[in-house]
């Protein structure tokens, strides 16, 4: 069912009635000369302007799409909160398979009405899209980050996102036994592309025992021809029931801690770099429940944004991993928070991050 503008009434419920809505703003883009199908979505500039992601998805509907942005976006807002930077909660998709529909003149045409929006919206990459095409965009947009240093910008943000999950990691050790080191652990990684090699690095620097898998056999391979040391396991469903795993590192798609995975995991603990783990409220409390300690996704998998939110100021790659080497005392302070107010640190992430937009929204 639409609504007079065509639009699904139960996005549109979404919106203004749900917990999940409260959005400032949702842009719907369409150039028809080029195929573009676009959102954009800016949950809150109550601290700056919202920065987040595109992400370029073949997805199954136009509803898929508005829904992702829409929860993407909420959790760009907590993450910047979390971070401390001076940002607010934006996230874009792009629909339709980035190996079959993405041109050059489709990433122009998304760039001009992310200008349009005069800066209340900052853009970098995500899942489908890569600095070539922010290159390509900041072609028609000034307010584009995560370009190639080439073209004045900051590069891979991989990188840095890997290096704070793996502080994220240490602060958990640190919580759970005592100690801020991966050595002699078994971490399993699900999802070894982007950001997951580079996690995969940190952890054998480390010490660790590390399981991998990933639907991509030449991103297992990448890993086992550096690695031979390295265990494979045949998919995410075996990674998360192998026996002694200590720490399960989703960073691959978002909804991998769910009703059917939660009862199996064999890891104590949960730190990844994967958005939106959590399938649907209530599986923080599953999990707890199961003395499996999480450590909240958009709090650990910050160094990207931290790097592009940078770029916008001249980067630095040393001011950049400061900023993202305190990961690791963010993620303690959650699991304090959590512990005194005696509920799972998902919600104690959520508080904090609230109260800072709260907070920001004083006169």
């Amino acid at each position: 069912m639409t609504d007079v503008t065509g639009a699904p009434v139960d996005v549109l419920r979404t919106l203004f009635h749900s917990d999940q809505g409260g959005h400032e703003q949702v842009v719907i883009c369409q150039d028809r000369a080029s195929g573009l199908k676009a959102v954009i979505a800016l949950h809150s500039t109550a601290l700056g302007p919202a920065l987040g992601g595109t992400r370029f998805y073949p997805y199954a509907s136009e509803e898929e799409a508005v829904a992702d942005a829409l929860n993407l976006s909420r959790g760009m807002s907590y993450k910047n909160a979390m971070a401390g930077l001076d940002h607010g909660g934006g996230k874009a998709v792009i629909i339709g398979d980035p190996a079959l529909v993405k041109t050059e003149e489709l990433l122009l045409a998304y760039g001009r009405f992310v200008a349009s929006l005069g800066g209340r919206y900052v853009t970098a990459c995500d899942v489908g899209t890569y600095v070539a095409d922010m290159d390509v965009v900041a072609r028609e947009c000034r307010w584009t980050t995560g370009r190639s240093p080439e073209n004045g910008g900051a590069g891979d943000s991989s990188v840095l996102t890997a290096f704070g999950v793996f502080q994220g990691m240490r602060a958990s050790a640190q919580h759970l036994w005592g100690d801020p080191t991966l050595r002699g652990r078994k971490v399993g990684v699900a999802g070894v592309g982007k950001v997951g090699h580079h996690l995969v690095q940190h952890l054998l620097s480390d010490g660790a025992e590390v399981v991998v898998t990933d639907v991509r056999e030449e991103s297992v391979h990448r890993i086992t021809d550096l690695h031979p040391e390295v265990s494979v396991a045949a998919d995410t469903d075996a990674l998360i029931r192998t026996e002694g795993l200590d720490i399960y590192a989703p960073c691959a798609l978002g909804g991998a801690l769910n009703d059917e995975t939660v009862p199996v995991l064999t890891a104590k603990v949960v730190c990844g770099a994967a958005n939106n783990q959590l399938a649907h409220p209530g599986v923080e409390k599953d999990l707890a429940d199961r003395s499996v300690l999480y450590a909240p996704d958009y709090v650990v998998n910050a160094g990207g944004v931290i790097q592009v939110a940078d770029e916008l100021n001249g980067f630095d790659f040393d001011r950049c991993k400061a900023k993202a080497t305190k990961i690791f005392d963010t993620t303690l302070a959650i699991f304090a928070r959590a512990k005194a107010d005696g509920i799972p640190p998902a919600a104690a992430a959520d508080r904090i991050a609230e109260q800072r937009m709260a907070d920001a929204r004083r006169p």
